[in-house]
């Protein structure tokens, strides 16, 4: 199952295998040449395809717990002072995505979407310590009875499009699909003060699937 961000891409990239290998039949005589050619296209291609993968996700629904956004790895788990919407002090988890892990973006609680908004920037290295306010990125607020949780998709030094699907006053799932980062990049999450976080450094996790928290 692909996701839909990927249709166009993964269209054109068959019709150039297609074409690219048809031409090498026709224009190179040399077999060993034939046979290299197919093999780097056909690698290209599924590198293409496994980066536009969208497995299912079984998300045990509860108001309690905090699920992964992301797929990849815990790379930051500290106290820091978010400055565009709470404007004090959070817990930041952050979540690396490599090129291989699945790039879709999930709501990590139940509730409305609170505050959304998109923010054109650089493309530094999704690790530099400035990525999460020079970056481009798109930052969204989901809340319920029990919390205000915010998340930062921030683009990489790859990664040349954010997809937000949240927008101000939609009801949303645990879960369900927020948004797509495409190839490569990282989630940062601004859980309360006093929230037990359920995961350790370079750690991986699931979207949809990992705790990341316990309210």
């Amino acid at each position: 199952m692909f996701h839909k961000e990927g249709y166009k891409i993964i269209s054109i990239a068959f019709v150039l295998f297609l074409g690219i290998n048809v031409a090498s039949y026709v224009a190179i005589q040399n077999n060993e040449w034939q046979i290299a050619i197919l093999s780097l296209t056909l690698v290209l291609l599924i590198l293409i395809l496994q980066f536009f993968r969208n497995p299912k996700r079984h998300t045990e629904l509860n108001d309690k717990t905090i699920v992964a956004p992301v797929d990849g790895k815990v790379v930051v788990i500290e106290e820091v002072y978010e400055k565009e919407y709470f404007k004090d002090k959070r817990l930041q988890v952050s979540v690396f995505m490599s090129p291989i892990n699945v790039h879709v973006t999930r709501h990590p609680i139940n509730g409305k979407v609170a505050f959304s908004k998109y923010h054109p920037g650089k493309y530094l290295v999704a690790w530099h310590p400035k990525a999460s306010e020079e970056n481009e990125r798109t930052t969204v607020v989901v809340k319920n009875n029990n919390t205000e949780i915010l998340y930062r998709q921030i683009a990489g030094a790859l990664a040349k499009r954010i997809v937000n699907y949240a927008e101000e006053g939609q009801e949303v799932i645990q879960g369900s699909d927020s948004g797509f980062i495409k190839f490569g990049s990282r989630v940062d999450v601004y859980l309360p003060l006093g929230t037990k976080i359920d995961v350790a450094l370079d750690q991986k996790v699931k979207g949809g699937e990992s705790i990341i928290a316990l309210l």
